[in-house]
């Protein structure tokens, strides 16, 4: 609700003659900001059937809703543009927004040219973590396979209502243009899963489980056994998951 605040997010992109996904509108503050910025077109995702009607209400055909669950909405056919994506998400499905979205990205095509996302602090910090850092780990692997990510900055309780018990943090994403090619993104799911299960642990245990202690993939990757999964930067990982597709094959 702090006008300054929706400000700062609207700002964060450029959306003059762009189209616009909004991801969990609620009351549509941000969407009058966006609508003032001359888009070329608006889609709102609004799974709250109360909340849909009243954004309906208040645009009408400023923009197109859709009344359901952003987990099962196919994004890439709601437009042959990049979308803008803004983002409150619900925090306690945040995380499986994120993921489903990177992991759905197929060959080179990305159905987004950014996405402005709101965290819960916590989570925002794990996915900028960096490795040799105690928040880093699986949800920071996988968010930096394709995506550039930085922090916009943290916002305050205050700003919104009802009042979250927690901080909040905005964070900007922009495609690569140059990544480690993996077969299935799922596959780094699995790698990470199994080397952070035992995260203060090293790396013998876990790399066995995946690689049967194949010394070749240790010599080629540089890889001490002795390190901790925390140590490995995201380009190591997402060559060992390259390897262990190529295992498979």
């Amino acid at each position: 609700m702090d006008h300054n605040t929706i400000l700062k997010i609207v700002d964060a992109a450029q959306i003059n003659e762009k189209e616009i996904l909004e991801v969990g509108p609620g009351t549509g503050n941000l969407t009058s900001e966006i609508l003032k910025k001359n888009p070329k077109k608006v889609y709102l995702v609004e799974k709250d059937n109360e909340l849909s009607h009243s954004l309906n209400e208040k645009f009408g055909n400023q923009v197109t809703i859709f009344n359901e669950d952003i987990l099962k909405l196919d994004e890439k056919s709601l437009s042959k543009e990049r979308l803008i994506v803004f983002g409150n998400l619900p925090y306690n499905i945040s995380t499986e927004i994120l993921c489903n979205w990177i992991i759905k990205l197929t060959s080179d095509h990305f159905w987004f040219s950014e996405l402005i996302l709101m965290f819960q602090k916590e989570v925002a910090d794990r996915i900028i973590s960096n490795f040799n850092t105690s928040y880093y780990g699986r949800l920071a692997i996988l968010s930096n396979w394709k995506l550039n990510v930085e922090k916009i900055c943290d916002i305050s309780p205050n700003c919104f209502s009802p009042k979250p018990k927690v901080d909040s943090s905005l964070l900007h994403f922009t495609p690569k243009d140059n990544w480690i090619k993996i077969k299935d993104p799922k596959n780094i799911e699995k790698v990470t899963r199994i080397f952070f299960s035992h995260r203060r642990k090293m790396l013998k245990k876990p790399y066995n489980q995946l690689f049967n202690g194949d010394q070749k993939v240790l010599n080629q990757l540089n890889i001490d056994l002795n390190l901790r999964p925390q140590n490995l930067n995201f380009d190591t990982y997402y060559k060992l998951t390259s390897e262990y597709e190529k295992l498979r094959c």
